[in-house]
């Protein structure tokens, strides 16, 4: 565990650690990350190897990612109302369940479309209050907020751990039996994390104030206070183009790996981890920059990355070409939306952050099923590499907006670190009273 004081880059790099809580909930959720990643790879083969159809491959994972568009700005009302560690045990309890429902279903044989859209629609409800309550949770977590931008690189570097394994793992397994074992390990992850949670000693203040006004007010209050921050609505407008026109990019992989690059299950393992890799890659650096105040320039930059990327990979025709791609496309996108995490959960006040988040999850998570349906419908007229190579376009385009409500953001990043640095001076006065 690095040391309070410590000043090697190593020691820097990992100051998140200093926080016990922290450590328990790092270490478990990399494992169930790790699986979460292997049963997304088994679920894109699973389909493509049940119907051979690139609009199917959409409609799944339409179905999984819509109910977060429609609930998660509405989790966010009671992720400020409820207790953020209880709701955190009952999501992960509740996604293990439907491991295991999976696992069952694809061993037993009996797996089929129906059954995957029904299934991805639970796990989407689910993840409408998990991922908003955990984004909310995880600043509790950190006593100094000034060690926030490193926790938050930090889950982002756990998060690409598991994305660089998982389908590497995902590939041998489905190579060696079938999807069902995939499903069984990601059940069986969710007890790492179940377990850290219930290790954990949180101190949860009580909020009085966030259950006087009624949900539909305090619904209302997010809005307005989202809308009325140019830097709050830039970042999660941005957001939203990169996930609807960028990020659905993975649906398209198992077409790319078998059509493009005449592979099968293992090429899309390579693919798939080359851009957990980049991403990991990315996560890393941010983790060892010693200051956020000009975080938000890393954000047009990383989304152009991220956008010329995605046009190289889809003119590729070698794999030696594509895996390369794949992890400069990896980091640019990480980067893009590790640094939009940052900004917000440095800007934003504590009492509204499960509303915010819940907007920027909207945004990150909620729109991919639009542009999931979409490049799997816009494949089937144009093939998949123009699909890949117009998406990147558009984040290109996107980034270039972006780079011009820099000023409004620096102003709100300056005023915000002000007020950390307040808070902590004023910490350490107490303490030394």
């Amino acid at each position: 565990t690095p040391s309070a004081g410590g000043t090697g880059t190593l020691a820097f790099m990992l100051r998140a650690f200093r926080y016990r809580n922290y450590r328990l909930f790092f270490s478990g959720q990399i494992v169930s990350v790790t699986g979460t990643w292997i049963t997304t790879t088994a679920t894109s083969w699973l389909v493509y190897r049940l119907t051979g159809s690139p609009l199917l491959l959409g409609v799944v994972g339409f179905a999984s990612q819509f109910p977060s568009f429609l609930l998660t700005p509405i989790a966010g009302i009671f992720v400020d109302r409820w207790n953020r560690h209880r709701l955190l045990v009952a999501t992960q309890t509740a996604s293990m369940i439907i491991s295991f429902v999976l696992a069952a279903l694809t061993l037993s044989n009996t797996i089929s479309i129906p059954w995957l859209i029904t299934v991805s629609v639970f796990q989407g409800i689910v993840n409408a209050f998990d991922m908003p309550g955990r984004q909310a949770f995880v600043v509790s977590l950190i006593e100094d907020k000034r060690d926030l931008g490193n926790a938050i690189a930090l889950n982002s570097s756990m998060f690409n751990a598991g994305r660089l394994v998982g389908p590497s793992v995902a590939g041998l397994v489905i190579a060696a039996t079938n999807e069902g074992w995939c499903y069984l390990f990601d059940g069986v992850s969710y007890l790492a994390v179940i377990a850290a949670l219930l290790a954990m000693h949180v101190k949860t203040a009580p909020r009085k104030d966030a259950t006087r006004e009624s949900p539909l007010e305090q619904f209302l209050e997010g809005c307005r206070y989202a809308y009325d921050s140019r830097a709050i609505r830039s970042v999660i407008l941005l957001i939203a183009i990169v996930c609807l026109a960028g990020a659905p990019y993975t649906v398209l992989m198992p077409v790319y790996a078998a059509e493009v690059l005449g592979g099968g299950a293992h090429t899309l393992g390579f693919l798939m981890t080359a851009a957990g890799g980049g991403a990991l890659l990315g996560a890393l650096w941010l983790a060892s920059r010693r200051t956020t105040s000009d975080i938000g320039r890393n954000i047009p930059l990383s989304g152009a990355i991220f956008g010329a990327g995605l046009i190289a990979f889809a003119f590729s025709r070698m794999l030696w070409v594509s895996v390369p791609v794949m992890v400069v496309a990896g980091m640019g996108l990480m980067v893009q939306i590790a640094s939009c995490n940052t900004l917000l959960q440095t800007i934003v006040e504590d009492s509204k952050r499960g509303r915010v988040m819940a907007f920027f999850l909207m945004a990150y998570f909620g729109t991919m099923p639009f542009g999931s349906l979409a490049a799997g419908a816009v494949s089937t007229h144009i093939g998949a590499p123009y699909t890949l190579a117009l998406g990147g376009a558009i984040c290109l385009l996107g980034s270039l907006w972006f780079a011009t409500t820099l000023h409004a953001l620096d102003r709100d990043m300056a005023a915000a670190l002000t007020r950390v640095h307040t808070h902590a001076a004023a910490r350490t006065g107490n303490a030394g009273a």
